[in-house]
């Protein structure tokens, strides 16, 4: 039903956007060609749009139901022999862009895995800011440094085209490398309370090599994150438009965009039915994943809380850093952003120009200033509707999931079009258009720590005692979900900044002379190698944005990572057991801790582990 209501809302796309579809088709088979009535009418008979959209739509499915999507209206060519290569170009796209991101996630938790399987972790948190900085810049201009230092400047790897395994490199890299640093700062996030569960513990007293421990408890982390890894594979197949563009990559995502403008709609239906299958199938191979990898510890309430209570940490560093951002943003708000001075074109920073300034003049740090009452605005509202949203459509799994993997195939320019179509053009359409797809991944991450959350003992044995659902829903899940949802959130604020300024950046936002970021990024791109700082400023303050987001998020909600208090959420006791992430442990109806005190010589015996020691110095069972 939402892949039917999808498809004939795509379909209404002309109608909605109350625009004639013939005269749109018209001016992208000729740009040259004079619209006349004659011409308009001679298309309107072609195409049977006379008939209305619902005779057009049936058409198409009956078609399509006999293994036919029908003819282009711009090109005349058959549709599936077009949008299939198409889709298999990005697919091998965004196979290596996950190999990248996987490389990179790797990278950003190496850390915590090194210390935490060695017992070194103590008090630490995830990791630096580095991640941060490098999830906030935008894909789109990676590309361009990558398109014009690896590719033009130093000649290593090819810049444009698709034409073998070299091509694909850098805009794997491009598309990738934010988003494994945003996957990896996920699961840098759960880490550190894994490895303070009791296997592990165990694990190590036992004298179990640590590369194990590692192993299982990515093993046992990697659940969490992973629908949101399918999130990604989606989004990296119909939403790396801008990256396609740059790199010249025929891609279903750059197909899907030039349909869109041009209203073909045979093109563009049959490219988001394409993209709402595959999300599909995604969405249930990363099911079928997590269960596999969390084992029959999900079915038989074996798991322990992988969100421990949390603890305030300093919150200095993101103070500082939003101390910069603010800096940057007051110095540039006294001066104009539309002034110009053609005498002062392309100017190197200065002390009357700290950023420089573009190609017209303008002074880049007043046009980054001002931009950032717009982009920042409109994100943080964005933000604040998407984290509700987010969880409360995650605390209802089946309910959610469906339309989440749904919305999700949607590439955000697509989406960008039917919000203009139905709410029509305005200052907030893209923000909108973002707004109707930033719940999903929080939902996702909801219903992902929910179902392992259901499973774990302390809520087992705080059911067993007769609390009911609304007690353990306000003590004991929700205490469990908001924090790491919440650290999500603020992850992903960067992130919807870089979506509008995607749109803006491929013309569906912001319109000139407007200092939004995206806008800045697209006009000043061109002049990239002769000034350099016309770009790097915006994108600069993009990534001091991510790392204030990230700081802030950990210095909220830092995980403890030392054991938990005797007593669990809602008042139950902790219950605790030696079995790992996928076996079993002592029965959670019978929770107990036993200590008692060390000998002054232990009898001689065959020889035995290291007990783990309690801070007063007893052995704890």
């Amino acid at each position: 039903m939402l892949t039917a209501g999808l498809v004939g809302a795509v379909g209404l796309l002309p109608w909605l956007s109350r625009t004639d579809p013939a005269l749109t088709v018209l001016r992208a088979r000729s740009a040259e060609r004079d619209p006349t009535p004659e011409a308009v009418r001679a298309v309107r008979a072609e195409l049977g749009l006379d008939d209305g959209p619902l005779p057009l739509l049936a058409r198409w499915l009956g078609g399509l139901l006999r293994g036919d999507a029908g003819r282009s209206w711009v090109s005349g060519t058959e549709v599936l022999p077009t949008v299939v290569p198409a889709l298999g170009v990005s697919l091998l796209l965004m196979a290596g862009a996950v190999a990248v991101a996987a490389l990179t996630a790797g990278a950003v938790s190496a850390r915590t895995l090194w210390l935490g399987s060695r017992r070194r972790l103590g008090g630490r948190g995830p990791g630096r800011t580095g991640s941060a900085v490098l999830a906030a810049l935008p894909e789109f201009l990676i590309a361009s440094v990558l398109a014009t230092a690896v590719g033009v400047h130093l000649g290593w790897l090819p810049a444009l085209g698709w034409q073998g395994p070299r091509w694909m490199i850098l805009p794997s890299l491009a598309l990738g490398l934010p988003a494994g640093a945003v996957l990896g700062r996920m699961l840098d996030d759960l880490l550190p309370a894994a490895f303070a569960e009791p296997w592990a513990r165990s694990a190590a007293a036992r004298g179990i090599p640590p590369s194990a421990v590692a192993g299982q408890t990515l093993r046992r982390c990697v659940p969490a994150v992973l629908p949101n890894l399918g999130l990604f594979v989606v989004g990296l197949t119909g939403g790396a438009v801008a990256v396609e563009q740059i790199f010249d990559i025929p891609g279903l995502g750059r197909l899907t965009l030039r349909a869109a403008l041009a209203q073909d709609l045979p093109v563009l239906q049959t490219g988001t039915l394409a993209l709402v299958l595959l999300a599909g199938v995604t969405a249930g191979a990363a099911r079928l994943g997590g269960r596999w990898l969390t084992g029959p510890a999900l079915r038989d309430g074996a798991l322990h809380s992988l969100h421990p209570p949390a603890t305030l940490s300093s919150p200095a560093v993101p103070l500082v850093l939003a101390f910069l951002l603010a800096a940057v943003i007051g110095l540039g708000l006294p001066h104009d952003p539309l002034a110009l001075d053609t005498a002062a074109r392309l100017q190197p920073p200065s002390a009357a120009h700290p950023f420089g300034t573009d190609a017209l003049g303008r002074d880049v740090l007043a046009r980054v200033a001002h931009g950032a009452l717009t982009t920042l605005g409109a994100a943080l509202v964005v933000s604040a509707a998407a984290l509700p949203a987010g969880i409360l459509l995650g605390l209802a799994p089946r309910l959610s999931g469906p339309p989440a993997d749904t919305v999700n195939a949607v590439p955000p320019v697509l989406a960008a079009l039917l919000v203009t179509g139905v709410a029509g053009s305005g200052p907030w359409t893209p923000a909108l258009a973002v707004a109707a797809v930033a719940w999903t991944p929080l939902a996702t991450h909801t219903s992902a720590l929910l179902r392992q959350e259901r499973a774990a003992l302390h809520l087992t044995a705080t059911r067993a005692l007769g609390a009911g659902r609304r007690h353990l829903l306000r003590h004991a899940l929700l205490p469990a979900v908001l924090p790491p949802v919440l650290r999500h959130a603020l992850l992903r604020l960067p992130g919807i900044a870089l979506s509008l300024a995607a749109l803006g950046f491929l013309g569906l936002g912001a319109q000139p002379p407007s200092p939004e970021w995206g806008l800045l990024l697209a006009e000043n791109q061109p002049y990239a190698e002769r000034a350099p700082w016309a770009v790097l400023a915006p994108a600069a303050v993009l990534a001091l944005l991510g790392a204030v987001a990230v700081t802030a998020a950990g210095a909220s909600w830092a995980p403890r990572t030392g054991r938990r208090p005797d007593r669990g959420r809602g008042g139950a006791a902790d219950a605790r057991g030696a079995g790992g992430a996928g076996g079993g442990s002592a029965p959670p109806s019978v929770p107990f801790r036993h200590t008692t005190t060390v000998p002054a010589s232990p009898p001689s015996r065959s020889p035995a582990p290291a007990p783990a020691r309690t801070p007063d110095g007893t052995l704890r069972s």
